[in-house]
């Protein structure tokens, strides 16, 4: 674009001479910032996002953004980017979709720290983050150099990016997204934003699906459909590691996955033919109401790595561990002290505390306990629910319904009928595989018939691994056909 320049001369004869000199505008150019900001925080670490922002006039078709995280934290997961890492130094690209950022407009990809620590040294583009010229050259990270402005319609190269998991076509998004496949569902789990519900229509969607986007208390994220949506996930793909994390390439075969997800709802939908049902991994705060879970590998629920306060209400659960009885438990609340090496993110412990099991139907062929309470997890809530123990196989010691090793369950208004096929003990058990597990428990209003084939109703292994927090069996649980009673220690009236 060009301007005239217009210069008055005085001529030699008193009159004006007017020039007309071409004079060239500065050429639009984009110019990006980017703000980080965290978007939920817990003991071990937190959610972050950053917006990238073009303060320019012109768009940009790529964008860069690099940082560097203090010993101690690094980033575990991430969405919308493609993500490379190289010890405390991480590099986001973005992904297919999401690199034009016109004039004015904004965009974010977000991720999750383990550790406490913040991000340091960040440039988009070279530039740091807050605006402003790039480095100098003799202070420019020689590994990654800025990016040279790339026109609108090519996208930042990232040669050793991992590919992104998202389609490359832009996801639906607005409060409310319908999607009806597949890829349409994984596109809007990748961009889910808290207050927003993704709502699934009627069929079989067959892949890997994983939110690992926080929600928050006033804004959680929903996932909702008919019981005739259907997600299945048969095969798990790819290496991944010893102790499960989101890993690009890997898909574990779970139906559904929320890993650092916390404040999710998901109401409605069912999930089947999956290595694992449903895992919460550092997902507190998760609500999963009338789900229909069945015909899993392992297990149907699974709320692990301190996915504690969460609930599982009105939900059906059956014919689990078809491929390894001992692990098919239907609710599987916390990891035995032998797993906390992987999930013990607390301290050393998985605390999947303040989990509350309400109102499920649990069983037929449930192959290993219908909910198995882990050590380490405290003060939940097991009530309302169905046990049907047809199908119990007995393998690792699994021949109970509910197997309490955790400490200050409240079990109460529950009903469990056991009838063969199966290996059956006792309907309620408790273990104390670690120093002050399985202790102070209640029991209350339960009704229990154990077919012939249980001892009693409520066994109790110990008390004096108890001493001073005595698990208690009130008098208004009843038994029937059992052949030792109601339970093994004296009932306390009430």
């Amino acid at each position: 674009m060009r301007i005239s320049r217009t210069l008055l001369l005085a001529g030699t004869a008193g009159a004006a001479i007017l020039l007309v000199a071409p004079l060239t505008a500065a050429a639009a150019a984009a110019s990006l910032t980017a703000a980080f900001a965290q978007t939920s925080v817990w003991s071990s670490g937190y959610g972050a996002e950053f917006t990238i922002t073009n303060r320019g006039d012109a768009a940009t078709g790529g964008w860069v953004v690099e940082f560097d995280l203090p010993a101690g934290s690094t980033v575990s997961s991430s969405w919308e980017s493609a993500r490379t890492s190289t010890g405390q130094h991480h590099r986001f690209a973005n992904a297919s979709w999401n690199g034009a950022v016109a004039a004015g407009a904004s965009v974010r990809f977000g991720f999750n720290v383990s550790g406490t620590g913040t991000p340091v040294n960040c440039t988009v583009n070279g530039a740091p983050c807050a605006g402003g010229p790039a480095p100098s050259p003799t202070s420019a990270r020689p590994s990654s150099p800025a990016p040279s402005s790339p026109a609108p319609s090519s996208p930042a190269p990232s040669p050793s990016a991992p590919s992104s998991p998202v389609p490359s076509t832009p996801p639906p998004n607005g409060s409310t997204v319908d999607v009806s496949t597949a890829a349409q569902l994984q596109a809007a789990l990748a961009a889910a934003r808290p207050g927003q519900t993704i709502r699934l229509a009627p069929g079989v969607y067959d892949g890997s699906f994983i939110g690992t986007t926080p929600g928050t208390a006033a804004a959680p994220i929903t996932v909702t459909g008919p019981r005739t949506a259907i997600l299945t996930n048969p095969t798990g793909a790819g290496s991944g590691p010893s102790c499960p994390v989101p890993t690009p390439g890997w898909d574990p075969g779970y139906g559904f996955w929320l890993a650092g997800a916390a404040y999710w709802n998901l109401t409605g939908f069912t999930v089947a033919d999956s290595k694992k049902g449903v895992v919460l991994d550092d997902s507190p705060h998760v609500t999963i109401d009338g789900l229909y879970v069945h015909h899993t590998g392992d297990e149907g629920v699974h709320f692990r790595r301190s996915s504690s306060d969460g609930v599982i209400r009105n939900s059906t659960i059956e014919y689990t561990g078809t491929a390894q009885p001992a692990y098919g438990e239907g609710v599987y609340l916390g990891s035995a002290n032998s797993n906390w090496a992987c999930h013990g993110n607390s301290g050393g412990v998985d605390r999947s505390d303040r989990v509350q099991v309400l109102d499920n139907r649990i069983g037929p062929y449930v192959a290993a306990e219908h909910i198995d309470v882990k050590e380490g997890t405290v003060d939940g809530v097991i009530r309302g629910n169905t046990f049907d123990g047809r199908g119990i196989a007995g393998q690792n010691s699994a021949d109970s319904w509910v197997d309490v090793k955790g400490t200050g369950y409240l079990i109460q208004g529950n009903t469990g009928t056991f009838a063969a096929p199966g290996t059956f003990a006792n309907g309620y058990e408790t273990h104390n595989p670690v120093a002050g597990s399985g202790c102070g428990n209640v029991w209350r209003d339960n009704v229990s018939d154990l077919g012939g084939a249980g001892r009693y109703a409520v066994n109790v292994t110990s008390t004096s691994k108890c001493a001073g927090n005595l698990n208690i069996v009130y008098t208004s649980n009843t038994v029937r056909n059992a052949t030792g009673g109601l339970t093994n220690i004296t009932p306390t009236i009430g």
